[in-house]
């Protein structure tokens, strides 16, 4: 349900395009969307066909001549925010956009109404290659003028504008007003703090479409707006940087301080038991609730999410579900962590299966197997387990610079759940190696699959592969399913998940091994991703608190991660 404030449209710019719009128009119908058609200029026959399309819901603006693409988006624009719309999403008029996207889109504006949503094209060979290298082009451009890796495609023109933001800078001055816009307005946008987000969608050229981009000309403008950009850009370096040093990735976000703090209550647990721990980790909890403004941003960012989801697919959640209960379950994970390690945890009692969990783990021939787990729920538990009540070796994949602090706790606690720990700064192929030879000895490695890391080898880069997740496309790390692919094992989903006050294991067979044949190896990676994002968006719907990413996990921000001590 979208909120009051949100009130958006469609601006469409025509030139010449009479032919198409009908079809554009029977495509929206659907959507029940006010709809602003700008007609540029258009010749004598164009505007019979446009006036023919004026009915209720349908208005026509015209400019007495042709005057650019850009010019055309920013009457219509202006127009939409005169007659009170909030937002406004931009559609070409020859058919190329994939019209029923403009949901996708439109739920991204409703839920970041700050930020301009723009479309992430997914090109089939219709596309001229001309066209698509000079995009690439245009790319490095705007990473440089942006200092920024953020802004995925700037040329685009399927996005929704958040019209407060974009008439306070169309009021400033001047931009291109012909194919030079999309990019200028996007990038000057940034500037000014409007961040964008991007849903992938389909571009489709016909082959009978009607292009009016100049080669020459509109190549000239493109290259004069990149100059007029570049030296914007110089002045504005402080604060661009000030503002890479504000975009973390997840890796960067520091860990909370407070060695002594932990050692303090863990200490309360071993004298005085679980009851007492619990009652001052409630007010502990609630000192780090308050003070962890990004992480508290991020917990309610997540739970509106999955509630919203949960809403569209008609699942109940269970209560409670605020904010602070999350960071309270993730205070509670810490301790279960330890507790598993230290043998405090009853099989049976604290923890047992979820149905059809001990037939996935026991049912299957022995050797080794590779656990694609993730942060939802308590991984460590399971490792735990495993070896205590079978002698199951689970070796664990870390990341070297994620909570050092509490490790050095947790293994001063329990020693042993610093054994079988292969800390790692990337994926490469050493780690496949090293991960080869655990599996012939017997032994399952557990690697999540729901973080990106960063390479420092390879200047700070990561490979993602984005997937649905939760109703919005979310980045993912390919590394963890091709090195599954490369150990040619059987691979399972784990998951440990609290429950009326007992962990329960959740495991399913996922692949027998995994398999990215060459001929069609990015889609089947994008096949395993998306498998791996619903099963993640199932077992989140079982148990919401138990979501222990305390980040946006639906942006990927472009910098690298910050050291820390």
């Amino acid at each position: 349900m979208l909120s009051a404030e949100f009130k958006p449209c469609v601006v469409i710019p025509c030139y010449n395009h009479g032919a198409t719009m009908a079809a554009v128009l029977a495509r929206l119908a659907s959507f029940n969307l006010p709809l602003l058609i700008v007609d540029d200029g258009s010749d004598a026959a164009t505007q019979q066909q446009l006036e023919a399309l004026v009915c209720d819901g349908v208005t026509l603006l015209r400019l007495a001549q042709n005057s650019g693409k850009g010019a055309a988006v920013k009457y219509g624009l202006e127009a939409a925010a005169a007659r009170g719309y909030s937002h406004a999403l931009q559609i070409d008029a020859d058919g190329q956009h994939q019209i029923e996207d403009c949901p996708r889109m439109l739920a991204e504006a409703a839920a970041w109404p700050e930020a301009l949503i723009s479309g992430q094209p997914v090109y089939d060979d219709s596309i001229p290659k001309s066209r698509l290298y000079g995009r690439y082009a245009t790319h490095v451009w705007v990473w440089i003028e942006t200092l920024s890796l953020s802004l995925k495609d700037s040329m685009c023109g399927f996005r929704v504008y958040p019209l407060a933001a974009t008439m306070t800078l169309l009021r400033q001055g001047s931009l291109g007003k012909r194919m030079d816009f999309d990019t200028e307005i996007m990038v000057r946008l940034y500037w000014a703090g409007t961040p964008s987000r991007f849903i992938r969608t389909r571009v489709t050229y016909p082959p009978d479409g009607l292009s009016h981009f100049d080669a020459l000309r509109d190549n000239l403008r493109i290259s004069s707006m990149h100059t007029r950009l570049f030296f914007g850009m110089l002045p504005r370096i402080p604060s661009l940087l000030a503002r890479k040093r504000r975009q973390q990735h997840w890796s960067g976000i520091s860990e909370r301080k407070g060695l002594h703090g932990m050692r303090f209550m863990l200490a309360v647990y071993r004298w005085f038991g679980r009851g007492v721990f619990t009652l001052l980790l409630w007010p502990v909890i609630a000192v780090y609730w308050l003070t962890g403004r990004s992480q508290r941003q991020a917990s309610q960012q997540w739970l509106k999410q999955i509630a919203g989801y949960a809403r569209q697919q008609q699942v109940p959640l269970p209560a409670p579900l605020g904010s602070y209960f999350h960071f309270l379950r993730f205070g509670e994970a810490m301790l279960d962590k330890i507790a598993s390690w230290r043998g405090d945890l009853r099989w049976g009692k604290d923890i047992d299966f979820a149905p059809g969990a001990e037939a996935a783990i026991t049912g299957a021939a022995p050797g080794g197997r590779l656990i694609l787990a993730s942060h939802l729920g308590d991984i460590e538990a399971c490792r735990a387990m495993a070896q205590q009540v079978s002698g199951l070796v689970i070796n664990a994949l870390v990341f070297t610079d994620n909570a050092p602090r509490f490790r050095q706790i947790q293994e001063e606690i329990a020693p042993l759940s610093g054994v079988n720990l292969l800390p790692v700064s990337d994926i490469g192929p050493e780690t496949a190696i090293l991960l080869q030879q655990k599996l012939d000895a017997g032994e399952w490695v557990a690697i999540v699959g729901d973080r990106t890391a960063i390479n420092r080898q390879r200047g700070g880069s990561r490979r993602v592969i984005w997937s649905e997740f939760l109703g919005r496309p979310a980045p993912f790390p390919q590394g963890p399913f091709i090195l599954a692919a490369a150990l040619r094992c059987p691979v399972l989903l784990m998951f440990a998940l609290k429950q009326r006050g007992k962990l329960r294991i959740y495991c399913e067979p996922f692949a027998d091994p995994l398999l990215l044949p060459r001929a069609s190896r990015q889609q089947a990676l994008q096949q395993a991703v998306d498998r791996y994002a619903g099963r993640l968006a199932h077992y989140a719907l079982i148990s919401p608190l138990d979501w222990f990413n305390f980040f946006d996990f639906w942006t990927l921000p472009d910098t690298q991660p910050e050291n820390k001590e």
